[in-house]
């Protein structure tokens, strides 16, 4: 009864990509089957140091788009030419896992996404050589969470895709069967090589 609510993507997962990935690599059990096992989500906030109330207005957006409030990441260390002080509010991150994580990559990939300006695609070079991957956007107004009437200033966002993928191949077709949008002619040559 309580798996009737699941998101829509963990279902896929359990559907439909772990079927496709065991076909493609050859895996010989479920659970070696790589899987998504946490989003994080970051948002630096330069101007933090000289107004406090920039960090809180990012962290309130922040906490509208995660769907779960984030922390305040403080300065590690001062930087004279930044005016920057140790312990400084400069920005502020959330970490997403289970339902709340396939929610926010439904809403990535289906909604925000096609809302980018220009968009052509994601960078099939952000793999990190371990089977994560990290992308970033310009604006947080592709969320629809986010009331573009009532934004102070466009900010940016990291987020980086953390799998249990040995490879970035096996990354790269995990998140492709979730409908990341990586270029294809990239990938074909690759493979012609």
């Amino acid at each position: 009864m309580a798996d009737q609510y699941a998101p829509r993507l963990r279902k896929r997962y359990d559907e439909e990509i772990v079927k496709a990935m065991t076909e493609k690599f050859g895996y010989k059990n479920r659970f070696e089957v790589p899987k998504v096992l946490k989003v994080t989500l970051n948002m630096g906030v330069g101007e933090g140091t000289q107004d406090k109330k920039k960090v809180a207005t990012a962290l309130e957006e922040m906490e509208l788009i995660a769907g779960q409030k984030p922390v305040i990441t403080k300065a590690k260390k001062s930087i004279a030419q930044f005016k920057l002080r140790e312990g400084m509010p400069i920005g502020c991150m959330v970490t997403l896992r289970r339902d709340r994580m396939f929610e926010f990559l439904d809403r990535l990939v289906t909604i925000a996404m096609p809302r980018i300006r220009d968009f052509r695609g994601l960078n099939p070079q952000s793999f990190d050589g371990n089977g994560n991957y990290a992308m970033g956007l310009k604006e947080q107004i592709v969320f629809p969470e986010i009331s573009y009437d009532r934004i102070e200033k466009v900010r940016g966002l990291d987020v980086v895709v953390t799998t249990t993928a040995r490879t970035d191949d096996e990354a790269r077709e995990l998140l492709s069967l979730f409908g990341f949008p990586f270029p294809k002619e990239e990938a074909e040559e690759k493979e012609a090589a």
